[in-house]
């Protein structure tokens, strides 16, 4: 039985639990899928405690109650993200006694580990320490210095940092839903995991996965990731212009962002009218979809701005032939692409996570933008030395599942291999 890992994407609209396993041909098939509405989290963070362990326990009883067969989540690894998120560069230097043995993992974990040694602002922590190149005696620009032989190991780190404070609210909310952390991940790295493929992360390449109350940007050039930021604005700062602007209530304002919303008011026709009821013994509503396409378009274009504020702020604007990639909830919005490429005047792509899928007749939908950080907390757990241990307790009640349901067509194959070779042993 192959190893279970547990995505858990905390967000400001709804908390998804992705269950996955890695199959015979290290595709990643989702075993199962649940989510229920947010309301503990603003903008990324968890505002109260109590209503985010309710909706993280829903999530992960439907996750459960959905695979045939008895399935118990009990470690996850979870996203983290909001307007407290930073990051920062720095240098880190290891000096090694011995020269006749080459370098090895242990002198990178050793240089890695002292950078989470650095002294932060008060009440700040090191998320993760990400290594850019080494350099090995002087030599620059190496990606990989295991093996070679010198005596001063140096290493450029992006380092990621966020609020103690916020990671230990989202930490507790996991233990009083009864489950424990195995990792915590920052959700555009999650989100990169899912939908961007290697030859665009060394092309260049920007991530921007807009959420319900932040948008997250990740830039990668070289196979590297170069820059980080989270744009404190969402989804539901368009749904909440949308309530004002056309004067109706958020659920109202909400449907007809997702019916109806277009990021381009010139794509819309002038005389296409929604008619929306009207509280009890009132008149219906009628809205222009074109004006309703206006108010979303100007919110829109503050947020590109802000994303073009951050790809030139890294220095690597000249550099990204990959051009723009667009994922999370709001990257379901009509002509989206088209207005990140007018402002920008890059290329842009929606990004769906379904190049690691493998085939799945048990959850619809999970191919969708808005399932992209769930999906890659999962890649996430295999990429990242899971320790088996945890892995295997999410195992012990998957088994049936994996015997029970619709196996695939190709486990089938493969399980006659076995016994044909065994046979012939």
């Amino acid at each position: 039985m192959s190893e279970i890992v547990v995505g858990l994407d905390i967000g400001t609209t709804k908390i998804a639990c992705i269950v996955g396993r890695k199959t015979e041909h290290s595709k990643i098939e989702i075993l199962s899928m649940g989510k229920f509405e947010s309301v503990g989290v603003t903008r990324g963070v968890v505002s109260n405690i109590e209503k985010t362990v309710h909706s993280i326990k829903a999530a992960v009883e439907e996750a459960q109650s959905r695979v045939d067969g008895e399935l118990t989540v009990r470690v996850v690894n979870v996203g983290i993200a909001g307007q407290h998120i930073s990051s920062l560069q720095h240098r880190g230097m290891l000096m090694r006694n011995d020269l006749e043995t080459e370098i090895a993992q242990l002198d990178i974990d050793a240089l890695v580990e002292d950078m989470y040694k650095l002294v932060m602002q008060p009440g700040e922590e090191i998320i993760h320490v990400l290594p850019q190149e080494y350099i090995v005696d002087n030599e620059q620009g190496i990606k990989d210095p295991i093996g070679m032989a010198g005596v001063r190991l140096e290493a450029n780190f992006h380092i990621i940092t966020g609020q103690i404070a916020a990671a230990k609210n989202i930490k507790k909310c996991v233990d009083k839903a009864g489950l424990e952390v195995d990792e915590m991940i920052l959700e555009p790295l999650a989100s990169s995991e899912s939908v961007l493929s290697e030859e665009e992360k060394e092309a260049g390449v920007v991530l921007v996965d807009i959420g319900g109350g932040t948008t997250d940007v990740a830039i990668f050039q070289d196979g590297i990731i170069r820059h980080t930021a989270v744009i404190p604005f969402g989804g539901n700062v368009i749904t909440e212009d949308i309530k004002e602007g056309c004067t109706i209530m958020k659920r109202q304002a909400e449907l007809l962002k997702v019916k109806f919303g277009s990021a381009l008011a010139s794509e819309c026709q002038e005389n296409e009218i929604v008619c929306i009821p009207g509280l009890r013994g009132r008149e219906p509503k009628e809205i222009s979809v074109r004006n309703l396409a206006s108010i979303i378009q100007a919110r829109m274009e503050e947020i590109i701005e802000h994303v073009y504020f951050e790809i030139k702020n890294s220095g690597y604007e000249k550099k990204l032939i990959g051009g723009i990639v667009v994922t999370g909830g709001g990257a379901q919005m009509k002509h989206i692409t088209q207005l990140f490429e007018y402002i920008t005047g890059m290329d842009a792509r929606i990004g769906y996570p379904n190049e690691h899928l493998a085939p799945s007749t048990l959850v619809d939908n999970i191919t969708s933008p808005m399932y992209a950080t769930g999906i890659g907390l999962v890649i996430k757990g295999f990429t990242h030395s899971y320790g088996n241990e945890a892995a295997e307790s999410n195992v012990a009640a998957a088994k049936n599942h994996s015997t029970k349901t619709k196996g695939s067509f190709f486990d089938k194959i493969l399980n006659k291999s076995r016994a044909w070779f065994e046979e012939e042993d």
